[in-house]
């Protein structure tokens, strides 16, 4: 079948084996480059949200970076006879197949991550791995990078829906349809008690230090483990919307459990750390209000500059440059945090960066913007717009 983006109102319905494939061999190349394995790198990794954006990377980095054996958890669509599988589906594939090709330990699960049952299989596989691989049964690297919409909490069997939403009133912003470059005004009713509960029992720190907990209890953890969640801030202008927002409720909250957890793990000689990253393009970020704009004119001006990073470079530098510094010592903030949004924040990026959002007009969004930038990494995280994939080409959806 041939298969071509779908795409209604800023959500992708559907992606392209090949070029989901040909972009993890792009990152895997990269990592190749840029990271060699030491005797303080991780042998053992855990990424929990391993198929997409920043997990995806993340576990691509352990892997084919230090040579880790990793285990992935996921829950991704397959493919059908007739229609093509979720883009994370075929990123496992791709990710497994040149993992097995290169000598490299790999196990992928798919299901609710948040479930105790999931839980439990990821200790049976940690067991399962060493005893045929010949290594210790013991994690020293737990990546945490959920994004889901919904989570069932395990203790009480309700299901919590998270929102993008304000807190305490109403929002309004400019916004940019990345198909069009039609610039618009986003408004958005504030999030009821409710709301704010759901999208932290989803987004929040819980369910990682659920995951730790379990873990720890079956002696899976190395002594010296570390784990890392992922956070954005951002700028100022987005705060309403994000950072004093549901979202930044829920991020707060992950803070917490960070701390929680590292004081639980610094006993043994682990640690937990929040990593503030770089606002990316991910397959949600077109919905939320301002983040298109926003992001069109960051790149334009990061990628000028010559500081512009997607995901693998992120986490690229987030290896080699924190978790595993040569000397031990991981920078951090004031607050505890690893700040890989340092180039984001600089002030003459942000400068640069309001600048051009207060110039921009219909007419010029495409050259005073990256936004053509911005919509190639939309498309290209469901597969297309990859560059030497054959989009005219017959495939079967089943296979990468």
């Amino acid at each position: 079948m041939l298969i071509k983006p779908m795409v209604r109102n800023s959500i992708c319905l559907n992606s392209h084996p090949k070029g989901c494939a040909a972009v993890v061999e792009q990152q895997i190349a990269y990592v190749k480059q840029h990271l060699r394995p030491s005797t303080e790198t991780p042998k053992m990794a855990l990424v929990i949200g391993c198929s997409t954006g920043y997990g995806l990377a993340s576990r691509i980095a352990a892997g084919f970076g230090y040579g880790a054996a990793t285990i992935g958890v996921s829950f991704e669509k397959p493919a059908s006879a007739t229609k093509p599988g979720t883009p994370g589906y075929y990123n496992n594939l791709a990710f497994e197949r040149a993992a097995t090709n290169a000598g490299l330990v790999v196990k992928t699960l798919d299901g609710d991550a948040f479930s105790n049952e999931m839980k439990a299989s990821v200790i049976d596989a940690v067991k399962t791995i060493a005893a045929t691989a010949g290594i210790p049964a013991k994690i020293d690297l737990v990546v945490y990078s959920l994004a889901s919409p919904v989570r069932t909490d395990p203790g009480d069997g309700v299901m919590y829906r998270s929102v993008i939403k304000p807190i305490g009133g109403n929002y309004s912003g400019k916004t940019l349809d990345m198909m069009t470059g039609k610039l618009s005004i986003a408004s958005v009713e504030p999030a009821s008690a409710d709301e704010i509960i759901g999208t932290v029992k989803v987004m929040g720190g819980e369910d990682w230090e659920l995951w730790i907990d379990a873990l720890d209890k079956a002696d899976v953890l190395s002594p010296a483990v570390r784990t890392v969640a992922y956070t954005y801030i951002g700028p100022e202008l987005s705060w309403a919307i994000y950072k004093n927002g549901t979202i930044g409720r829920a991020k707060e909250d992950l803070e917490r459990a960070s701390n929680a957890i590292n004081a639980r793990l610094a006993v043994n000689g682990g640690a937990a750390w929040v990593s503030v990253n770089k606002a990316v393009v991910t397959r949600a970020s077109a919905v939320i209000p301002i983040i298109p704009f926003y992001v069109s004119c960051l790149f334009k001006v990061m990628k000028d500059k010559g500081i512009h990073e997607g995901c693998i470079e992120q986490i690229t530098r987030l290896y080699k440059d924190r978790l595993y510094v040569s000397g031990g010592v991981v920078p951090l903030d004031d607050a505890r945090r690893i700040r890989l949004d340092d180039w984001e924040m600089r002030d003459d990026v942000q400068a640069a960066v309001l600048a051009c959002m207060e110039s921009v007009t219909d007419e010029t969004v495409f050259t005073a913007t990256d936004l053509t930038g911005f919509k190639h990494d939309f498309l290209e995280a469901h597969g297309f717009d990859v560059r030497g994939v054959d989009y005219d080409a017959d495939v079967d959806p089943s296979t990468i």
